[in-house]
């Protein structure tokens, strides 16, 4: 398991890329908080580029996967 921040840096600013619960190590229910989170307010260093994956879990729509696009960091 990576974090996040570590994912993020990874990526040049501008570049669009999928990020997973497995990449982070989470469950469905876990990564759903997050993602509608980063939806919400945004991420550091990122921003939700795209419609979420979902996955049907227990008749509940979670995301699963979320594309993302990398921008600067704050300072």
């Amino acid at each position: 398991m990576q974090d996040l921040a570590s994912l993020v840096q990874k990526q040049k600013i501008g570049a669009r890329f999928v990020l997973s619960a497995p990449m982070l190590g989470l469950d469905l229910v876990a990564f759903d908080r997050l993602a509608q989170t980063w939806m919400a307010q945004g991420g550091e260093g990122f921003r939700v580029d795209g419609i979420p994956f979902r996955k049907v879990v227990g008749g509940q729509f979670l995301i699963g996967r979320i594309t993302l696009q990398r921008t600067e960091m704050k300072a």
